[in-house]
């Protein structure tokens, strides 16, 4: 552990989450921008940065790597089962499911 102050080691835990909000916002910014210019490359990138920024905000925020991949799984599965519009129509729902479950 820091030899930091606790008041300054919780203010500063406190900005970093308030950062990585902003971050997971501009991530939204960037992606839909991305679409309107329709770069696939872009889209990509803003994708893979907001679930990154996600899951470290989760992370600040007490929630685990594997407890975040396991609410994943629990919603992918309760949605599978509720016949998703998704799942319906692409089965893109059981996709993601059985690729979060092979990793």
């Amino acid at each position: 552990m820091s030899n930091m102050p606790k008041d300054l080691d919780v203010a500063k835990r406190a900005k970093v989450i308030e950062w990585l909000k902003t971050e997971v916002i501009d991530q939204v910014s960037r992606l839909f921008k991305a679409l309107w210019e329709g770069s696939t490359a872009r889209v990509s990138d803003s994708l893979a940065s907001l679930i990154m920024s996600s899951y470290i905000l989760g992370r600040r925020l007490g929630i685990s790597y594997r407890d975040m991949d396991e609410v994943l799984l629990e919603k992918l599965r309760k949605h599978r089962q509720e016949g998703h519009q998704l799942e319906d129509w692409y089965q893109d729902i059981s996709a993601l499911e059985e690729h979060m479950r092979k990793r």
